[in-house]
C-alpha cells in the first residue's frame, strides 16, 4: 500500500501506542510464572494455565515489541488479535460491555495494522528493499 508521509507517521504513532500500551498488560504477567503455587490463568483452549499464560505473554510482550518496531507487523498482530478476542469473549464473557471494550478496541487497532502493515516508517519496509 502506498501512503502519504502523514499517514505513515500515523501508522508509526498507532504502532507505538498500541504496542507500548499492550506491554503494560504483558510485562506484569511474566511475574506470574515465578509466583509460589500453581499458575492461575484462564485456559480457553484446554492446554493448561501455564501454556495459556505463556501464549498471552508471547503475544502481549514479544508481539507487542515487534509491532512497535514494525517488524513482521502483519504476522505479529495475529497472536495479539487472538489474545484480545479471548480476553473479550472468554475472560470477560460474563462482565459488562465496559470490561470488554478495551480488548475490542485493541483488537480493532491490531486488525487495522494487520491490513495496512507497518507503513513506510517500519523495519518491514527496510527489510523489503
Amino acid at each position: 500500500m502506498k501512503f502519504t508521509a502523514l499517514q505513515d507517521i500515523g501508522l508509526l504513532v498507532g504502532r507505538l501506542f498500541a504496542g507500548g500500551m499492550m506491554l503494560t498488560h504483558g510485562i506484569p504477567k511474566i511475574s506470574r510464572f515465578f509466583a509460589e503455587g500453581p499458575v492461575k490463568f484462564a485456559d480457553p483452549f484446554g492446554l493448561g494455565p501455564e501454556i495459556s499464560l505463556g501464549m498471552a505473554v508471547f503475544a502481549e510482550v514479544i508481539c507487542a515489541i515487534l509491532v512497535m518496531l514494525g517488524f513482521k507487523t502483519k504476522l505479529a498482530t495475529i497472536p495479539l488479535m487472538i489474545t484480545m478476542l479471548v480476553a473479550a469473549f472468554y475472560a470477560h464473557w460474563d462482565d459488562p460491555f465496559g470490561d470488554k471494550e478495551l480488548s475490542l478496541l485493541y483488537f480493532a487497532i491490531y486488525l487495522v495494522l494487520f491490513v495496512t502493515e507497518g507503513g513506510k516508517i517500519s523495519l518491514d519496509r527496510i527489510e523489503s528493499k
